[in-house]
């Protein structure tokens, strides 16, 4: 088998200068996106997703214009969070328009290209084996042309929900050089903050990103009677421990509530339905706390 050094000629297709122009064509892009911040977790099932619409949300009602790109491209749910799942993007003159929702925030999402609701994403290959051995370019690939590809507008923040999975923080910063930092979000089950914990080392030590905060979700159930917080995850070691140990930011924590994953489901802001639950105050608290870290980054 040949090496790629051992190929003289790439047979007249111009791979180099395809790449070249797409990443040019990226640069000019983002030059009108601000900040950009990566929300990632490396473990999944924590609330990321939720937690991305939700920040996307109250930064928008904070006066911080904000767009959302779903960089899950194997599992996609931001625009159904977001409520544009009926959104079908169309290309003109080598731009695609986002989706906005009610709230006119930008979405992008790879879902917005698959034919069905359960349609798998599959990549054209002459083997299926062939697909996976080179699933990782391939998926870079298609986040760079989404991104180069879609017209944001005027942006102060784009939040990149990202998929499970340490590395994806390092494919992304490989990407945009100029990613400002990165969100981390966790439960405070002792399994998840390892995992999570693991993540924040590659942030911080490899891929050199830096890390604005860890947001603990899930931290309890609060009694709608009597405001009683009953924990979820028991243990002698917290989430305020994680941050302290990695001498990143706590942002805060987030309280379970059954309502959060039903507007979310339904495309609907939990915010505007339900703005004075503690869930709701905390997400407004911690977004705060990001606005505080973000501002200055405009300068």
């Amino acid at each position: 088998m040949k090496n790629y050094n051992d190929i003289a000629t790439d047979g007249g297709s111009d791979v180099l200068g395809q790449v070249a122009e797409q990443l040019d064509r990226l640069n000019q892009r983002l030059k009108r996106i601000r900040t950009m911040i990566a929300v990632m977790s490396g473990k999944g099932g924590v609330g990321k997703s939720t937690v991305t619409a939700c920040m996307a949300d109250a930064l928008t009602r904070s006066g911080i214009r904000t767009g959302v790109m779903d960089a899950d491209l194997n599992g996609p749910c931001m625009m159904q969070m977001m409520g544009v799942s009926d959104f079908k993007p169309l290309s003109r003159n080598g731009s695609m328009a986002a989706a906005r929702n009610e709230f006119g925030i930008p979405v992008m999402s790879m879902g917005m290209f698959l034919p069905g609701e359960y349609t798998p994403l599959v990549w054209e290959a002459n083997t299926q084996q062939g697909a996976y051995t080179w699933r990782s370019m391939v998926e870079m690939s298609a986040l760079r042309e989404l991104l180069s590809d879609t017209d944001w507008g005027d942006l102060d923040v784009l939040l990149i929900d990202l998929p499970p999975g340490a590395e994806r923080l390092q494919n992304l910063a490989d990407l945009l050089p100029n990613l400002s930092g990165t969100v981390v979000v966790t439960t405070p089950s002792l399994v998840a903050m390892k995992v999570v914990g693991r993540s924040i080392s590659m942030a911080t030590e490899i891929a050199k990103v830096r890390v604005a905060g860890v947001i603990e979700n899930m931290s309890a159930v609060v009694c709608p009677a009597c405001d009683y917080r009953d924990q979820f995850f028991r243990g002698d070691s917290t989430v305020k421990d994680l941050a302290e140990a990695h001498n990143v930011p706590y942002l805060g924590a987030i309280p379970y509530d059954q309502g959060l994953a039903y507007y979310l489901d339904s495309g609907e802001s939990y915010l505007k339905h339900h703005p004075s639950k503690p869930a709701a105050a905390a997400i407004l608290e911690i977004t705060q706390r990001m606005v505080s870290w973000i501002k200055p980054q405009f300068s």
